[in-house]
C-alpha cells in the first residue's frame, strides 16, 4: 500500500496552491482520509479529513475558510485545495488513510497509511 502525496513549492503569501494524493495497493473509498501537516519544530497536526462518499469533512480551525478537501474514488485519490495561504502554512503536508469509515477522524493514531509528504513554503 502507498500513498503518494504530490504538489507542494514555493509560493507566495495570498496565493493558492492544489495538493494531491494518489493511493496504490488498494481501494480507500470506503476509508476516511485526511491531511496533516509538520512544520519546523513543531508537532503533526491534522489539518482536514474526508469520509468515504465525501459528504462529510472537517477542518482544523486555522485552515476553515481558506482549504478545501475533495476526494476521487475512481482516481483512488484524495486533495486539498488551499487558497489564501499564510508563511504560517509552510510545513510538509502528509496525507493519510484511516481504518475507519464514518466519523472524520482527527488524531493521527487513527490513521494506519502515510504519505512521503510533501513541502509547502508560502513566503511573506
Amino acid at each position: 500500500v502507498q500513498l503518494q502525496a504530490s504538489g507542494g513549492g514555493l509560493i507566495q503569501a495570498g496565493d493558492s496552491l492544489r495538493l494531491s494524493c494518489a493511493a496504490s495497493g488498494r481501494t480507500f473509498s470506503s476509508n476516511v482520509m485526511g491531511w496533516f501537516r509538520q512544520a519546523p519544530g513543531k508537532e503533526r497536526e491534522f489539518v482536514a479529513g474526508i469520509q468515504g462518499t465525501g459528504t462529510s469533512t472537517r477542518y482544523a480551525q486555522s485552515v476553515r475558510g481558506r482549504f478545501t478537501i475533495s476526494r476521487d474514488n475512481a482516481k483512488n485519490a484524495v486533495y486539498l485545495q488551499m487558497d489564501s495561504l499564510k508563511p504560517e502554512d509552510t510545513a510538509v503536508y502528509y496525507c493519510a488513510a484511516s481504518r475507519y469509515t464514518t466519523n472524520v477522524r482527527t488524531t493521527i493514531q487513527d490513521y494506519d497509511y502515510w504519505g512521503q509528504g510533501t513541502l509547502v513554503t508560502v513566503s511573506s
